[in-house]
């Protein structure tokens, strides 16, 4: 098993309209470090679904359905998908800045590299999320 986080924002792609729809393909990926993450999803993997700007808080969990495949957003063949569906929604949102003050999450790449879209978790990084949030 392995664990991601995703960014959106949430006045483009809100938590709430993803437990709407109940399924989406996650789209709009141009950045190849995240694209290349997008390509290492594998179906049963878990993410996190992080709103950006707008909040800048983990929201909820969603899980791999369909790994990835053409964009059909775009003609550009470099550029793929995954089909996610949510999982749960976390008792409390955890804040970006709970998460940069958190010892065990320094080395999260959502504090190393903050635009980065897609990026890994470690297992450690994902529960520790978790538990924060389901407190």
């Amino acid at each position: 098993m392995q664990y991601f986080l995703v960014k959106s924002e949430p006045f483009k792609y809100s938590w709430e309209q993803f437990n709407k729809d109940g399924r989406t393909f996650w789209d709009g990926v141009r950045n190849y470090q995240a694209r290349n993450n997008i390509k290492a999803m594998k179906e049963g993997d878990l993410v996190l679904f992080y709103h950006s700007n707008e909040g800048k808080e983990v929201v909820g969990v969603a899980k791999v359905v369909k790994e990835f495949y053409q964009d059909p957003t775009t003609d550009d063949e470099r550029w793929v998908v995954v089909d996610l569906e949510p999982v749960e929604t976390l008792s409390t949102a955890v804040t970006l800045e709970t998460i940069k003050a958190d010892e065990q999450l320094q080395d999260i790449a959502l504090v190393r590299q903050g635009r980065l879209s897609v990026m890994p978790l470690k297992p450690e990084e994902f529960d520790r999320i978790l538990a924060l949030g389901n407190a």
